[in-house]
């Protein structure tokens, strides 16, 4: 198995080694904090540095996975997106076998596609995504760089999602709807008409 790192520690790490344990692919090495919290662990698995031992753990290992979640902002994620890419980190997608991915469906680098979620054919995500639990991503959608489907999310067939977008728990979206980039879709909306980038959205 491959070594990998994880750049983030926090709750959305945990659910992250749960899909990378099960899928048997990647040995976790251990993960990388903001802060100082050497010593610690998570999961079982040790914090071995921080942001800026970057370029010094690039010299031993080869893959990495932004871990940090994403509800209000992605800038985060997209900020160490960017900086694991300046080091030459290959950042693979990662897929639960538990989820069913179309063999015609493409999956963006850095992106992870938790448990039971369900991208069907032809539907495209894009990089540095999370894609939670139970999500449904229908045939012919379309998801943009660094966006959060969250769990059983439901977009339907032929929907398109710009970057850096959050589309929330249980959002439910008719087909063929365009959500624009850097929009917030609050948990439990149901998306009937198209809408405009850099929106909020409550239920």
């Amino acid at each position: 198995m491959h070594e990998i790192i994880l750049i983030g520690a926090g709750g959305h790490a945990r659910s992250c080694i749960d899909v990378i344990e099960l899928s048997n692919q990647f040995k976790i090495v251990g993960l990388v904090e903001k802060v100082d919290k050497t010593g610690q662990k998570n999961l079982g698995y040790p914090i071995i540095g921080i942001d800026d031992d970057l370029p010094e753990l690039r010299q031993k290992y080869r893959y990495a996975l932004v871990t940090v979640g994403q509800i209000k902002s992605p800038d985060v994620r997209m900020r160490l997106f960017s900086r694991l890419q300046e080091l030459n980190f290959h950042m693979p997608p990662i897929i639960s076998p538990r989820a069913y991915i179309s063999k015609h469906a493409q999956i963006g680098d850095g992106t992870i596609v938790m448990h039971d979620a369900i991208v069907n054919a032809n539907a495209r995500i894009g990089k540095n995504c999370i894609v939670n639990s139970k999500a449904l991503i229908e045939h012919d959608a379309k998801v943009g760089d660094h966006c959060h489907i969250a769990t059983a999310a439901i977009l339907n067939g032929d929907v398109s999602v710009g970057n850096k977008s959050f589309i929330g728990s249980g959002v439910v979206s008719r087909q063929s709807i365009s959500i624009g980039s850097n929009c917030v879709i609050g948990a439990g909306v149901l998306i009937n008409t198209n809408v405009e980038s850099n929106k909020v959205i409550k239920n």
